[in-house]
């Protein structure tokens, strides 16, 4: 399974642009789906997962800023990022499982991850 991330870049403080992330596999739906991040010089961190069925879940940080979402159909999973900061700026990665979970060591999948700069 390949994962595609995409729709990065240098925004302003107060953007809301859109993530996306493809898969090349056929079984993507049966998949979890994850976003996480990495901001220099910080660990990486969950972001947002979401269950094939469409439940999902949020680091409470982000809660009411940022929805996950996918199209099962186009092998897609969205990442709508609203009033982004500039804390948010981060390298954002895809990646999927098998459990439902917020848990990194359980995705074994991982996209290349696509750069969000957030100017002020």
């Amino acid at each position: 399974v390949q994962l595609q991330a995409s729709g990065g870049g240098l925004v302003q403080t107060g953007d809301s642009p859109r993530l996306s992330c493809v898969s090349s596999g056929r079984t993507f739906s049966i998949y979890v789906v994850g976003w996480f991040r990495q901001a220099p010089g910080k660990e990486r961190e969950f972001v947002a997962a979401i269950s094939y069925g469409g439940a999902s879940t949020y680091a409470d940080s982000l809660k009411g800023r940022f929805t996950i979402s996918r199209d099962n159909a186009k092998n897609t999973v969205y990442l709508q990022m609203n009033s982004l900061k500039p804390e948010d700026t981060a390298v954002y990665y895809c990646a999927i499982a098998r459990s439902f979970s917020a848990t990194q060591g359980l995705y074994d999948y991982w996209g290349q991850g696509t750069q969000v700069t957030v100017s002020s």
